[in-house]
């Protein structure tokens, strides 16, 4: 009875694997499917060989380089991080920093007003806080009227 038991609960654990592994390997007929998903005959013998590897005691990553030799790197949903897949991963970071960038810039712009830049040369002093005050209530236009689109509001935030 116990016997059994182990049986039942590793074959769970085998099935388990080979889930996680499948969903993870990309259909090599379909290419927009995983194995897991995919009902083509290469990926019913894909799904196979997963559950085979994993009975014959491989770990996961084995299972992976293995799939990846035959079939090449393409068979994976998560690429290496080399040379060739640099901008795929670094990609993020560089829109995020460029969105920074261009946030910070306007950020600058806006407190800047070259009216009181040119009144600071001028005088040779620059303005004390409450002259620079006075000078941006008197240099910034009114408010238009008209209702903005959000595109205007977002950016004058």
């Amino acid at each position: 009875m116990e016997s059994n038991e182990d049986e039942v609960t590793t074959e769970r654990v085998v099935e388990a694997r080979a889930r996680n592994i499948s969903h993870n390997v990309r259909c090599t007929e379909c290419g927009s499917q995983s194995i897991e998903d995919s009902q083509a005959d290469i990926a019913i013998l894909l799904r196979k060989l997963i559950r085979d590897e994993i009975r014959s005691g491989k770990s996961d990553k084995e299972i992976f380089k293995k799939l990846e030799d035959d079939f090449g790197e393409t068979v994976l949903y998560t690429p290496k991080f080399d040379m060739q897949t640099a901008a795929l991963w670094l990609s993020p970071l560089l829109f995020a920093g460029a969105a920074g960038g261009v946030w910070a810039y306007k950020r600058y712009k806006q407190k800047t007003n070259v009216h009181i830049m040119a009144l600071n040369l001028v005088r040779g002093v620059p303005l004390t806080p409450k002259e620079k005050e006075t000078m941006l209530d008197l240099l910034t236009p009114p408010p238009s009227q008209t209702s903005s689109s959000w595109w205007r509001k977002w950016l004058s935030q």
